[in-house]
């Protein structure tokens, strides 16, 4: 590809059973943007719980927002990466991949969500949010499928995950990767 997509977002999925209360996000992201919980500037916190399979709580950043998300109806993390990263597509996907993980693993440990809500390390979402870089078509998926392989298989190890284009062309290109079972 001429240019890679620099709008990278990466979504964690929650384990099942999930808590589908999410209003204990509220405070819990009050607190991070208090406490400078992250390692970047936080900003804001939306409300879009009243959405159905919507964007849930969104923790509102200066480089990337994170939400508990819970399109297609399913639960997750969901990292936003706004600001563009220099490297690679497997530097910007290892990058999105550290601060989605860091997130969920401070999220299961919040008062609020302790012993309800665990976060799957194993299976996971890739969606380039720009369709002029990164049209959801077989070829793109192709094209970005080498650097994709790259960063799942030093996170997983070579071999051991699947690779899958989801959605219709008129949406954001999504790739579904899950590491296989042991």
């Amino acid at each position: 590809m001429p240019h890679e997509p620099e709008h990278i977002n990466l979504k964690i999925f929650a384990r099942e059973p999930a808590p589908r209360n999410l209003a204990g996000a509220i405070p819990v992201f009050h607190r991070w943007i208090q406490d400078s919980a992250l390692n970047e500037l936080l900003i804001d916190v939306a409300d879009y719980r009243h959405v159905p399979a919507g964007p849930g709580v969104i923790l509102v950043g200066f480089e990337a927002n994170y939400s508990l998300d819970l399109t297609e109806s399913r639960l997750g993390l969901l990292y936003n990466r706004k600001k563009p990263l220099p490297g690679s597509l497997a530097d910007k996907l290892r990058q999105a991949w550290e601060s989605a993980w860091a997130a969920c693993r401070r999220l299961e440990q919040e008062p609020e969500f302790r012993g309800e809500m665990r976060f799957d390390a194993n299976s996971c979402e890739v969606i380039f949010n720009d369709r002029l870089l990164a049209p959801n078509t077989p070829e793109t998926f192709e094209a970005l499928r080498p650097e994709l392989e790259e960063f799942f298989a030093g996170l997983w190890g070579a071999r051991t995950f699947t690779l899958a284009r989801v959605g219709e062309p008129r949406e954001r290109l999504r790739v579904h990767a899950a590491k296989a079972p042991a």
